[in-house]
């Protein structure tokens, strides 16, 4: 297995310029990265990527507003999927399977709920469902909101200890990395529309009245193989979040982590890759299997 250290590519789209990475060779693998103070699909994969693109070609967006991509008005998962989808269109992809961490996680299921026809298989890590048993918003998501109240290393460093079960991933270094990265106008701007003690009120108000039905009523849309992956000690997304999504997509199936926190990608590397893998060319082997 070889690093892979290569410069972002950009591609000027319809709905604002996008920084994606694109690395190896063979089905087409687009990686969705979440939301959260410098976060970005370097951060959230770069340790994933040289074993994934020894498989498979790899498509690494940066959403809207996050690393190197332009923010975009509007609805910020709708924007997002258009994101998304724009890039696919321009690099020519018809067909992808998707991976999706968290926030990348809902953006990955909206585009195989309004796309079927272009998604082969659907991995998330965390993200999707809906709260049954436990409070939203959660620890982590009340530990952001208090960081893009406040932006110091002391904030960010309690949100990121809640993204893991492992406290040694999180380093001086990662803290100035993700520090540096969460400052940048553009970035903080980005997460404070998300996490804002306002905005989060009003999801909270969203996923408890008449209308939380809508939270997941694109889920049995979703045709593709489906694999939801869950840390079993995720203190952002608690992992009842997982059982409606597991229920309501009709060919999902649910896999947790022990001991694992919101970055199962990270925590629980070898064995996310090892099924991600697995899974993905067993949709492939499906596919060919049906075709003329």
């Amino acid at each position: 297995m070889s690093k892979i250290d290569q410069a972002p590519q950009h591609a000027a789209l319809p709905g604002g310029g996008i920084q994606y990475y694109d690395a190896g060779n063979g089905p087409c693998v687009m990686l969705i990265h979440g939301s959260g103070p410098g976060v970005n699909a370097w951060a959230n994969y770069r340790d994933n990527l040289p074993v994934f693109a020894e498989h498979f070609r790899c498509i690494m967006p940066d959403l809207p507003g996050y690393g190197g991509s332009d923010a975009r008005d509007g609805d910020p998962v709708q924007s997002c999927v258009a994101a998304c989808v724009e890039l696919l269109d321009t690099l020519d992809v018809s067909r992808v399977h998707i991976i999706g961490n968290s926030l990348g996680g809902i953006v990955g299921s909206y585009i195989a709920a309004q796309y079927p026809e272009r998604v082969a298989s659907f991995m998330t890590i965390g993200g999707i469902g809906l709260n049954l048993f436990c409070a939203f918003p959660g620890e982590g998501l009340n530990l952001l909101t208090a960081f893009t109240e406040q932006p110091s290393r002391e904030n960010l460093r309690r949100w990121l200890a809640s993204m893991v079960y492992d406290q040694a991933i999180i380093t001086d270094e990662l803290l100035e990395a993700r520090y540096a990265a969460a400052t940048e106008p553009v970035t903080l701007a980005t997460t404070r529309a998300l996490y804002s003690r306002s905005a989060i009120a009003a999801i909270a108000d969203y996923r408890r009245g008449e209308n939380a039905a809508q939270v997941v009523a694109h889920l049995p849309s979703i045709q593709a193989p489906t694999l939801i992956t869950w840390g079993r000690d995720d203190r952002v997304s608690p992992l009842d979040i997982s059982l409606l999504p597991m229920r309501m997509i009709p060919n999902a199936e649910l896999h947790v982590f022990p001991n694992c926190g919101h970055w199962a990608m990270i925590e629980c590397k070898a064995r996310f890759e090892s099924l991600a893998i697995d899974f993905i060319n067993d949709a492939e082997r499906r596919y060919a299997q049906v075709q003329p």
